[in-house]
């Protein structure tokens, strides 16, 4: 068994689309990141970061205590080496996998959740910033387009790169990117967005939250926060 550690975000998403595809059982345990839950010291002490997700696996497969993983592409790893998914054992096409992940870890999320805030959320519209990561989200579709160009899959098989990058292209008319402009991003797209284990983890994100994270409330919480003390 599975307790994970949740919020409604790209991030989350990721981990139930993995836990749904590979039938773990788990359970969902709700951190509203919009009311400041990420700061409760017993989530601190399975996420440091204070970011979601983070799971605790009940039963890790050496018999021993409970294991705790926080980041999400960490997660995803753990996941797949446990169950033996998703990540293949041939050091070829693992490599593949988990350079298209640390792309998604250290550019595709980051990026874009820069177009998201400063798009949507920042106070102040700032034309610079807003055209800086509209064109930067613009690039990586355009990197993730030609990489699919010839295969179905961002690493050849369905692996946790494709799960990894998916919920970041879920709000792509947000982010002022139409998906027309990448046909092979389309094609992906539409492919995973079929998969009968993806729809169940967004039926999950619908039986948690239906109010944005987001409000005139929530702003301090979620991006004035300097060194936590």
């Amino acid at each position: 068994m599975i307790d994970l550690y949740y919020w409604t975000t790209p991030n989350g998403h990721k981990i139930t689309i993995f836990l749904e595809e590979a039938e773990l059982p788990y359970t969902v345990k709700p951190v509203n990141i919009g009311a400041g839950e990420q700061f409760a010291p017993e989530f601190l002490k399975l996420s440091p970061n204070n970011r979601i997700p983070a799971i605790v696996d009940l039963a890790p497969s050496d018999g021993g205590q409970p294991i705790s993983v926080f980041e999400s592409g960490a997660i995803l790893q753990y996941l797949a080496e446990k169950t033996g998914k998703f990540l293949p054992i041939d050091i070829r096409q693992r490599v593949e996998v988990m350079q298209w992940l640390f792309w998604q870890m250290g550019g595709l999320g980051p990026m874009l959740g820069q177009n998201h805030h400063f798009s949507q959320y920042a106070p102040e519209k700032i034309p610079y910033a807003i055209n800086r990561y509209v064109k930067e989200t613009e690039r990586l579709y355009g990197v993730l387009d030609e990489r699919l160009s010839d295969r179905e899959f961002i690493a050849g098989g369905y692996s946790i790169a494709d799960m990894a990058a998916y919920p970041w292209i879920v709000p792509h008319e947000r982010q002022q990117q139409n998906l027309d402009d990448f046909p092979h991003v389309k094609r992906w797209f539409t492919t995973i967005r079929m998969r009968p284990a993806v729809q169940r983890a967004y039926a999950v994100a619908e039986t948690i939250s239906a109010q944005p994270t987001v409000t005139d409330a929530s702003r301090t919480i979620l991006f004035g926060q300097g060194r936590r003390t």
